[in-house]
C-alpha cells in the first residue's frame, strides 16, 4: 500500500544511505592516502576508484530525496570509525562494511521501500547492494593477498600490471622497480584484478 513519502521510512532510509555512502567515500579517500604512505600505490588507486563509485551511490540516493527538498531530515544511525594504521585492517574493515550493506542494510531498506510503494527507491537499494557486494569481494581479495604474502610473489609463475605505465610482468616475484617506467613495485597489481584487462592476456 502506498505511503506518503514525507511520513515514510523510505525517506529516512534514503538519508541514512546518503550519509553512509558519503562517509564511505571519505573513509576510502583517507585510506587511499594511508596506502600511498605504505608505498602501495595500486591499492591506493583501488580505494579511490571505489570512493568515486560511493559518490555516485550517494548522488543517486540524494536524487531520490527530491520530494524532501528544503527540509532537514533527522536520522538516528550508526557509522564505523576505521582509523587503523594497518593497511590489511583497513581492507578488512572495508570488506566488513560493504558486506553489511549488501547483505543486511540495503536488503531491509529495499524491502521497506517496496512495501511502501516506492519502487524506484527499492530498485536503487537492491542494485547498489549488488555493487557493494563486488566492493566487498575486491577488498577481501586484496586483503588476503597481502596477509598471505602473495600480492607480490607467487609460488609459481604469476602476472602483474604496473598501473603507471601498463607494463605486464610475468614471473614468480615482482621486481623492486618496474622494468619499463622505473616506478617502484607498489604500482604493480596482480593481473587477475587489474582494471580493464583480460586476465588471460598473453605476454609477448
Amino acid at each position: 500500500m502506498a505511503v506518503d513519502f514525507q511520513r515514510s521510512k523510505t525517506k529516512e532510509n534514503l538519508m541514512k544511505a546518503f550519509a553512509g555512502e558519503s562517509q564511505a567515500r571519505n573513509r576510502y579517500t583517507i585510506a587511499a592516502e594511508m596506502a600511498r604512505e605504505h608505498h602501495m600505490y595500486a591499492v591506493s588507486q583501488i580505494f579511490l576508484f571505489t570512493a568515486e563509485q560511493e559518490r555516485a551511490h550517494a548522488q543517486r540516493y540524494y536524487e531520490l530525496l527530491k520530494e524532501a527538498e528544503g527540509q532537514t531530515i533527522e536520522i538516528c544511525s550508526g557509522f564505523p570509525v576505521d582509523t587503523f594504521d594497518s593497511l590489511t585492517e583497513l581492507l578488512a574493515a572495508a570488506e566488513h562494511n560493504e558486506t553489511e550493506e549488501y547483505k543486511d542494510v540495503y536488503q531491509v531498506f529495499g524491502n521497506q521501500a517496496k512495501e511502501e510503494g516506492f519502487l524506484e527507491a527499492a530498485s536503487a537499494f537492491f542494485q547498489i547492494a549488488e555493487v557493494e557486494k563486488i566492493h566487498a569481494k575486491r577488498f577481501g581479495t586484496i586483503k588476503e593477498l597481502l596477509e598471505n604474502n602473495t600480492y607480490f610473489e607467487f609460488a609459481e609463475e604469476g602476472a602483474w600490471m604496473c598501473l603507471n605505465c601498463g607494463h605486464i610482468f610475468r614471473g614468480s616475484k615482482v621486481p623492486e622497480i618496474c622494468p619499463l617506467c622505473r616506478h617502484e613495485r607498489g604500482f604493480f597489481i596482480p593481473l587477475s584484478i587489474a582494471p580493464y584487462t583480460d586476465s588471460g592476456i598473453a605476454v609477448c
